[in-house]
């Protein structure tokens, strides 16, 4: 037996079984779990601490639950500095990472594969070049995410995000809009998208993103965070914040940005997170 013929059935017995893990295995394992009840205590902190849980239609409600339920079972979560993760945590970050794919598939976050939490805000040493000279900054962070599937966040700034769903900030759906971005493998400003929306996302979010810019080096005052002006990657992540935040505002400012967002996220936030009460 050759070598080459060795190591051609290696090659079709691998591909033969991540095929299996991915279409069959995969597939089984999360129905199975799905099969079982979601627990009530789950239920409980999402009511308590993922306050747009609350303003969901009943079947919406049990397809954000049916994706915590699977985004617990298969992501990691550490606890760094001393932090203890416990359920409170787990389901909180879960429920607004689950935000941004309630209207998309779970497999959306296959490449997600940990969740470091600090107790507060950390430091991290950057490095920054302007193309001759790299230097080493100290830097405070809320959170960061990684091509590598790993999304770093403070559960500090978590937990007040949390308490003002209709403030411009959440640090959960700003780093998770990253891992989307990352799903064509770079954050780029413009997660994967073909055709005629990859077209319509160009325009749209290039004219808006510029425009941003203009007004920021004129000095005039943005409601949208200026953070998003620094690259493409932080205006996607930043949008998407204001998206499920300040959804009105956001409609009203940038109705096409609107419009583009809704497509992708395949959700109006407008009408899916309208209170119950209205």
């Amino acid at each position: 037996m050759s070598a080459l013929f060795v190591f051609a059935l290696f090659a079709v017995t691998l591909i033969s079984l991540s095929v299996f893990y991915l279409f069959f295995y995969r597939n089984w394992r999360r129905q199975r779990e799905l099969d079982q009840p979601f627990p009530t205590p789950w239920r409980a902190l999402l009511h308590e601490n993922v306050p747009l849980y609350q303003r969901l239609a009943p079947e919406q409600q049990k397809r954000l639950e049916q994706h915590v339920q699977l985004f617990l079972a298969e992501k990691e979560y550490y606890g760094c500095d001393g932090f203890e993760v416990d359920d409170r945590v787990r389901v909180t970050i879960a429920g607004h990472a689950c935000l941004l794919i309630l209207a998309r598939p779970f497999s959306d976050y296959d490449e997600v594969r940990s969740i470091l939490v600090y107790p507060d805000v950390y430091r991290v040493q950057a490095s920054e070049s302007d193309g001759l000279v790299v230097r080493e900054d100290e830097q405070i962070r809320a959170g960061e995410a990684s091509s590598r599937g790993q999304v770093v966040l403070a559960w500090s700034e978590c937990e007040d995000d949390a308490r003002h769903p209709n403030e411009p900030h959440n640090v959960v759906l700003h780093e998770f809009a990253h891992q989307l971005d990352y799903l064509d493998g770079t954050a780029d400003g413009a997660p994967p998208l073909s055709g005629q929306q990859a077209e319509q996302w160009l325009h749209t979010m290039t004219e808006a993103y510029e425009h941003l810019r203009r007004s920021l080096r004129h000095h005039h005052q943005s409601w949208l965070d200026p953070y998003g002006a620094t690259q493409p990657a932080e205006f996607f992540a930043v949008l998407t914040e204001a998206f499920y935040q300040q959804p009105a505002h956001l409609k009203d400012t940038q109705p096409a940005v609107y419009a583009v967002l809704c497509d992708f996220y395949r959700i109006d936030p407008m009408i899916a997170f309208c209170s119950k009460s209205d």
